[in-house]
């Protein structure tokens, strides 16, 4: 800020490795989110080393970040981000097969997927008919059509009722058990955190 240095992360040193479902806990602040910005190649790190799928995301230009967000990283926020299309659900889920480069593969392999989130019914619906926890399966499948590394999930719950947000839970847990995702979810809701194999606590700038 001008001439003033604000640590958002420091000693953050960890290893996960792929398969995992890690939860980052702590309470609602912009250094969760920065963590996953580096992580997803948003944002580039001012200091030390990001590996991610083997490759260091510091060491990279702007570009290489942008090709691997497209092959290994994807990214499921707490305001679902669907496009207000009139076959909303399907358009969503087909601009990011496309994007990926895996529109001109075939979708039986994503059928089971869609089944798992429980939207088969639902991809010719509007956003605006959808509820807010279809609204984020949709959002779920948009992430993951391209079988991603890594999904990273910021507050996937944060604007869902109670109900709603368990049955999101229960597909991030179904995604990983059953596909063997890589998930790391930050929340600030201890009862969100308990789906999840590891949990790690955050404060202030550290991780611990």
């Amino acid at each position: 800020m001008g001439k003033v240095d604000v640590p958002a992360l420091r000693g953050c040193g960890s290893h996960r490795e792929a398969g995992e479902f890690l939860a980052i806990v702590g309470p609602p602040a912009p250094r969760k989110s920065t963590l996953f910005h580096i992580i997803g190649g948003l944002t580039p790190p001012t200091s030390g080393e990001v590996r991610v799928a083997g490759q260091d995301l510091a060491a990279m230009t702007e570009a290489g970040r942008t090709r691997l967000r497209k092959r290994s990283v994807a990214f499921v926020f707490q305001k679902f981000n669907l496009l207000p299309k009139p076959d909303g659900a399907r358009t969503n889920i087909a601009i990011a097969r496309h994007i990926g480069g895996s529109d001109s593969k075939p979708e039986a392999s994503f059928e089971d997927v869609l089944r798992l989130l429980g939207i088969v019914n639902r991809l010719d619906h509007k956003p605006s008919e959808l509820s807010g926890g279809e609204q984020q399966r949709v959002a779920i499948a948009r992430a993951i059509v391209n079988h991603p590394a890594i999904l990273l999930a910021d507050e996937p719950t944060g604007n869902l009722d109670s109900e709603s947000s368990k049955a999101v839970l229960e597909v991030l847990r179904g995604l990983n058990e059953r596909l063997g995702q890589t998930i790391l979810m930050i929340t600030h809701n201890p009862e969100a955190a308990a789906y999840a194999d590891y949990i790690v606590a955050h404060a202030d700038v550290r991780i611990m």
